[in-house]
């Protein structure tokens, strides 16, 4: 990808950008499959010891081909966490995810796949570029942060090579298994995740009906839902303001079990892990629930993680605010600055 194309904040940096396709572990079958990302330098020379390298995941853009991030010069939103450690003389690696711009489906929250799409980023950016070293970490917002926490529980056996120093996941879709519980409230954002919800679950189970999880006015409008809407001329909002509430939830309970079944089977944590991890909640948070987070840190504690959980009062969902916080909290730990811990010992 020629740097004309690119973001005009990396054009400014001096950095550049390159497209690739490269191989990695299907987490669905488990067989080997293809998928592209984006590699950004920075300007100047690699440092003795190489370029420290960043993998980026990033939240949800889109269930189709033409939302895949690398095919656009602000990844869809993504290069507010790009630029900040190109500043800083950091290589960066986005990948799109499996499915997403490549062949297959993509495999929407599938832990496995997201955590081998992150890792095997690393090592394609490393042919790309020789010069980056084999100390490396990971931040993602939402989605990307399911996928970079799913990165630091499969580091142990995937990661050989290697060196994980941290990972800051913003925001992350840990465990949604309470998403359809009675006392959950169905709001206008978490109504339209639904589409991909169901997307997700559809990979994993071919033969469930999408008429369980989306009908009526919703399943009239799935597809701008469920695609980039900038590209349909048609806004998700826009879309959001025509349904019906009761079209976005499951038909019945056979298909709420099923739905939550799944959603646990993608939940975090399921190990225990040595990288430190940073976990950021948004107090006004209308699609991941603050306490579901909590949980499952929590949880994650229990295992005996290093995590240090901070809480933004008056952030919502993915704020970019928080990005500036999470980078911090990953520069530190490439300068070996030692890391806090929430979790009660």
């Amino acid at each position: 990808m020629p740097l004309g194309q690119v973001d005009i904040g990396v054009a400014f940096l001096g950095g550049s950008a390159t497209k690739i396709v490269y191989r990695t572990t299907d987490g669905v079958t488990g067989g080997g499959t293809e998928t592209s990302a984006t590699v950004f330098v920075p300007k100047g020379s690699a440092p003795a010891g190489g370029w420290p390298i960043v993998s980026v995941g990033h939240g949800t853009t889109g269930v189709t081909d033409e939302c895949a991030p690398s095919l656009y010069p602000n990844l869809l939103g993504t290069i507010g966490l790009v630029t900040p450690f190109l500043e800083r003389g950091t290589v960066v690696v986005v990948t799109d995810y499996q499915g997403l711009g490549t062949p297959g489906d993509p495999a929407y929250l599938n832990i496995d796949a997201a955590a081998y799409d992150v890792i095997d980023a690393v090592r394609a950016a490393r042919t790309v570029v020789p010069d980056v070293g084999t100390r490396w970490g990971a931040i993602g917002t939402s989605q990307g942060g399911q996928a970079v926490w799913a990165a630091a529980e499969r580091n142990a056996e995937y990661g050989d090579g290697l060196e994980l120093v941290g990972v800051a996941a913003l925001s992350p879709a840990a465990d949604l298994t309470r998403y359809f519980a009675a006392d959950t409230e169905q709001t206008l954002s978490r109504q339209l995740l639904v589409p991909f919800l169901y997307e997700g679950l559809h990979v994993t189970d071919p033969s469930v009906e999408r008429s369980d999880y989306i009908r009526g006015t919703f399943a009239d409008n799935v597809t701008a839902l469920t695609a980039c809407s900038d590209l349909l001329g048609f806004s998700k909002a826009d879309a959001g303001a025509v349904i019906d509430p009761a079209d976005a939830v499951p038909a019945d309970d056979r298909a709420a079990n099923r739905m939550t079944d799944w959603l646990r089977s993608v939940a975090l944590p399921t190990s225990r892990t040595d990288v430190p991890l940073f976990v950021l909640v948004g107090e006004r948070d209308d699609l991941i629930d603050p306490q579901w987070t909590r949980d499952a840190v929590a949880k994650a504690c229990g295992l005996g993680d290093d995590v240090e959980l901070r809480s933004e009062p008056e952030q919502g969902h993915a704020d970019l605010a928080a990005n500036g916080i999470g980078v911090d909290w990953l520069v530190e730990r490439f300068l070996n600055v030692p890391n806090s811990t929430t979790c009660a010992r």
